[in-house]
């Protein structure tokens, strides 16, 4: 809601009336929804075509009639795409998810929050999708307290932005695992990058099954519901915990849409990151005692089955 309705808000009315368009991966697209319903704006949103439905229902919820819903494109990017070239094509205003100023500086008001709670801050940990919020946060933090290390985070399925600030410029990646799909890009913004690329102090990646562990924790431990990118900062603390042991440390947890039926999908992927869980594809000779023979020898005294599929094959 921040970004969005900073943009919003701040257009001409004869734009305003004219509509907007965005293509979000859910987050960004409610609360552009919010912010059509409120400014009674029209809006044509557009979303991956495997958006989670409990983010199409929120947007649907937050817009009501002001806003159209299109599913569209594979990942965020192709989305992204088709959204441009409607837009263009019937002279709406783009608002877009991160890579615009003023989205920028609305996503940048959480530092300014974070900085009223807190009277100082050693290290804030900022997940990292397009880039917006961490543009946005990193130039108030480096203002107001310069001293505050800031560290950002991405899936390692989706490195657009540490890949980036490798390579000194904005890179596109070729494929990207959409697990984390509220930070899964292809390629971060160009404004996003340049305000950002030198305000970052550190990227950490972590992996997809240590993200899923930490919204089992969030759950079990705070009661929190977290969708994938909304973990993804706090997930990350195990990988810097030697750094930040006795500072003060701010983890930004943004991202709370995740429908139920993840959950088993959740939980495997957290078990095999564990070792908790693990596949097996054997092979047997086909006589009597060899399944018992694989019981009695290979198994450990504390290992059990939990899914047991046989086939029989015939060689002619």
């Amino acid at each position: 809601i921040r970004g969005a309705y900073n943009l919003i808000s701040s257009l001409e009315k004869e734009k305003r009336e004219k509509g907007i368009v965005c293509a979000s991966a859910g987050n960004h697209a409610q609360g552009v929804a919010l912010s059509c319903s409120t400014l009674k704006t029209k809006g044509v949103i557009y979303m991956p075509e495997q958006t989670p439905k409990q983010k199409v229902s929120k947007v649907r919820y937050f817009g009501g009639e002001f806003v159209e819903i299109r599913l569209i494109g594979r990942t965020f990017d192709e989305c992204s795409s088709e959204a441009v070239n409607f837009c263009e094509e019937n002279k709406m205003t783009y608002v877009p998810p991160f890579d615009d100023y003023k989205v920028m500086a609305g996503q940048g008001t959480v530092a300014l929050e974070i900085l009223e709670d807190l009277d100082d801050v050693d290290t804030c940990v900022v997940p990292i999708g397009g880039g917006g919020l961490v543009a946005g946060l990193s130039t108030y933090f480096k203002e107001v307290s310069p001293s505050t290390t800031i560290v950002g985070v991405e899936p390692n399925g989706a490195p657009a932005m540490e890949r980036s600030l490798k390579e000194g410029e904005v890179i596109e990646l070729s494929e990207i695992d959409t697990f984390v799909d509220g930070a899964a890009v292809k390629k971060v913004g160009r404004l996003t990058f340049a305000t950002a690329k030198d305000l970052i102090d550190q990227m950490v990646l972590t992996p997809e099954g240590q993200v899923c562990s930490e919204m089992i924790e969030f759950y079990q431990k705070d009661g929190i519901v977290t969708e994938p990118a909304g973990a993804l900062s706090a997930s990350a603390l195990y990988w810097i915990r030697d750094k930040i042991k006795g500072k003060k440390v701010v983890s930004v947890v943004s991202g709370g849409n995740k429908e139920k039926t993840r959950n088993p999908e959740i939980i495997e992927k957290s078990l095999i990151y564990q070792g908790l869980k693990h596949y097996f594809l054997v092979e047997f000779l086909q006589k009597p005692g060899e399944l018992r023979n694989f019981l009695d020898n290979i198994l450990g005294p504390n290992d059990d089955i939990t899914l047991f599929e046989y086939v029989k094959k015939t060689i002619y």
